[in-house]
C-alpha cells in the first residue's frame, strides 16, 4: 500500500484526507516541488528547500523558516521507510495556504503534503529517442514575481497537455506574454547557437528550476558559455542542439522541431557530468 504524508501524519495514499474547503483545491493557493531520491538520498535539497521559502514568502504564507533542506530529507525518508520504496523515487511536495476565507484568506499558516513514487532508476538516464517539440500558441504565460515558482495553478500546462496530446507530441514550447521562449510543460530549454548555450532568464517568465540551476553550473565548469536571454522562437530553426531539464527526469534531449533536426551531442556529456557528481 502506498502512502502519504499530511501535515505530519501518514495515511494510506487512498484515504480521502482534503476537505472541500482546502485553499489549494478552491484558488490554487499553495507551491509544489518535483524531487527525486536517487540511493536513499533527497538530492538538491538545499535548492529546493531555498526555491520553496522564496515561493511561500512571495505568497505571504507565514512560518517560512521551518522549511529547511533537513526539513525536506527527513519527511522524504520518513516516507520512503513507510513505503518500503527502496532507495530511489520521484517525490511532490505541495504547501497550501491552511486557512478559511474566500478570496483573502483568514489567516497565513500553512499546512503540506507529501507524495513519492518509486523508480528503479540510481541514476539520470536519457531519453534513447529524441523528442518531438512543437510551439503552444493558445496561451501564454504572464511574466510576473510569481513566474517562477511551480504553484498549484497550472491551468496553462494542462491545456498545452492537451493540445500535445490531440497533436501526438513528446512536448510543447510555451511562449510567454511577448512572445518569448519561456519554458515547456514541465521542464526548462537550453538551446545550443553557435557554441554558446542559451537559456531563457528569470525575467522571461520560466520556472526558476532546480535543475536548471545545476545544468549551468555544470556548463560552466566545464567551459560552455551560459547566457540568460530573451529568446526569439525562431532560433529554435537554427540551433545545433535543445534539450530540457527538470528534477524528475534531468536532461532530455529533443530530435526534432518542424523539419529541423538536431545532435544530442552536448547534452550527452552534461547528462554524463550531471551523474558524476550523484
Amino acid at each position: 500500500m502506498n502512502f502519504i504524508n499530511f501535515n505530519g501524519d501518514i495515511f494510506p495514499a487512498t484515504q480521502p484526507v482534503l476537505q472541500i474547503s482546502n485553499r489549494s483545491f478552491r484558488y490554487g493557493d499553495g507551491l509544489f516541488e518535483s524531487m527525486r531520491m536517487i540511493r536513499g538520498e533527497l538530492k538538491f535539497a538545499e535548492f529546493h528547500a531555498e526555491r520553496l521559502r522564496n515561493g511561500m514568502q512571495a505568497l505571504g504564507l507565514e512560518g517560512v523558516s521551518a522549511i529547511t533542506a533537513d526539513f525536506l530529507k527527513q519527511k522524504v525518508v520518513e516516507l520512503a521507510i513507510r513505503n518500503e520504496e527502496g532507495e530511489n523515487a520521484r517525490v511532490r511536495l505541495t504547501v497550501f495556504r491552511d486557512s478559511d476565507g474566500l478570496y483573502s484568506p483568514s489567516g497565513n499558516g500553512f499546512g503540506y503534503s507529501v507524495e513519492m513514487s518509486p523508480t528503479t532508476e540510481a541514476q539520470y538516464v536519457s531519453n534513447t529517442k529524441g523528442l518531438i517539440v512543437d510551439v503552444y500558441e493558445e496561451l501564454t504565460k504572464p511574466a510576473n514575481f510569481l513566474s517562477n515558482y511551480k504553484t498549484c495553478n497550472s491551468l496553462i500546462y494542462v491545456m498545452a497537455g492537451i493540445y500535445r496530446k490531440k497533436r501526438s507530441l513528446d512536448e510543447v514550447f510555451i511562449l510567454n506574454n511577448n512572445g518569448f521562449l519561456c519554458e515547456t510543460m514541465s521542464s526548462n530549454v537550453f538551446v545550443l547557437f553557435n557554441k554558446t548555450l542559451y537559456t531563457p532568464s528569470l525575467g522571461e517568465g520560466c520556472i526558476a528550476g532546480v535543475m536548471r540551476r545545476v545544468i549551468m553550473e555544470i556548463a560552466g565548469d566545464n567551459d560552455v558559455p551560459v547566457v540568460e536571454a530573451q529568446i526569439n522562437p525562431n532560433i529554435l530553426n537554427e540551433a545545433e542542439e535543445v534539450f530540457l531539464t527538470n528534477t524528475s527526469r534531468g536532461i532530455q534531449w529533443v530530435m526534432g522541431f518542424n523539419s529541423k533536426r538536431y545532435f544530442n551531442k552536448l547534452s550527452k556529456m552534461l547528462l554524463d557530468k550531471l551523474n558524476e557528481s550523484l
